[in-house]
């Protein structure tokens, strides 16, 4: 009796062979994503840690007493707690409170005359039809690669005649011209992100120009006007050279100064580690909560107009 084969179907054995190499060339990719997933996660925690520890190793120095805090070699945790050098610096020059309310007051006045300016100059560089707008923005952001501190000398020589030295006021102007070109440069390309669908629709329903900045655009601006007070806010609060000019009376003056002041109050002029260390402290916290507070906007506010 006579056998008959059947064929075998074409490509059935080159499909199994591509199957078992696809499975073969999978496992070694899942493993590798595994591993970059753990690598990545070992790298964040090292970065992390590189910056926690001047922090954590500052606040671990303001609370030594002052010779431990001066000791060689030094210690870097404290042998006994002690808020002596909290007490020094709640107590030094016209008060803690006084030096802290300056340093507030400032960085508000900074917040409000930076937003003030940047909104409308954003606003009108993004959506009317201004001739050479781009030029006249370039022209704006060039004041980026020029360094403030070259402008200082005139300026005090200006705000003197003014009347704005030894006064708060001046060093608010003094830090919102530092904090301009990139706040405008912010606040341009977030107005230029918002369909311009939004802004049509409410022309026709009859809104006016200011109607539609805050009424259409200004919900859609939270994340750009976070971002600029948190950078106006930072600069304000470190700025050092600019407040070392602008202000010489001691009522007047603001946290920077009075840590670098506040540094040579012991015999000999030596410098008083654990009292710097407690102001750099009580420094950091503000900054630290400003930011922990308002995070979640801040990537989003960087990223507006990124993407056309």
């Amino acid at each position: 009796m006579t056998q008959i084969s059947l064929p075998q179907p074409v490509g059935t054995d080159s499909l199994d062979v591509e199957l078992e190499v696809a499975g073969a060339s999978g496992r070694p990719a899942r493993f590798w994503s595994g591993r970059t997933k753990y690598l990545l996660g070992a790298l964040s925690i090292v970065i992390c840690l590189v910056m926690v520890t001047p922090i954590v190793l500052s606040v671990s120095a303001s609370l030594k007493t002052t010779e431990e805090a001066a000791a060689v070699p030094p210690t870097y945790f404290p042998s006994e707690l002690s808020l002596d050098n909290y007490q020094k610096l709640w107590d030094y020059g016209s008060g803690l409170p006084r030096y802290l309310a300056n340093s507030v007051i400032t960085a508000a006045l900074t917040i409000i005359m930076t937003l003030s300016l940047t909104v409308p100059a954003g606003y009108g560089l993004a959506r009317f039809p201004i001739p050479g707008k781009e030029a006249i923005f370039v022209f704006l952001l060039l004041a980026l690669i020029i360094p403030y501190q070259s402008l200082l000398t005139p300026v005090f020589l200006m705000f003197s005649t003014l009347g704005l030295t030894n006064n708060l006021l001046g060093l608010a102007i003094v830090h919102t011209t530092i904090q301009l070109p990139f706040s405008l440069y912010i606040m341009r390309n977030a107005f230029e992100s918002v369909p311009r669908e939004l802004e049509e629709a409410a022309l026709v329903d009859g809104a006016s120009s200011w109607q539609v900045l805050r009424r259409v655009f200004m919900p859609n601006m939270v994340p750009a006007v976070i971002t600029v007070t948190l950078f106006a806010f930072v600069t304000s609060w470190n700025e050092f050279l600019g407040a070392l000019v602008m202000l010489t009376k001691d009522t007047s003056l603001t946290l920077p100064l009075v840590l670098a002041a506040a540094r040579s109050v012991t015999s000999l002029g030596s410098t008083d580690w654990g009292m710097l260390q407690a102001g750099v402290s009580v420094a950091i916290i503000p900054c630290v909560l400003v930011y922990l507070l308002l995070q979640r906007y801040y990537v989003s506010g960087l990223l507006s107009g990124a993407v056309k």
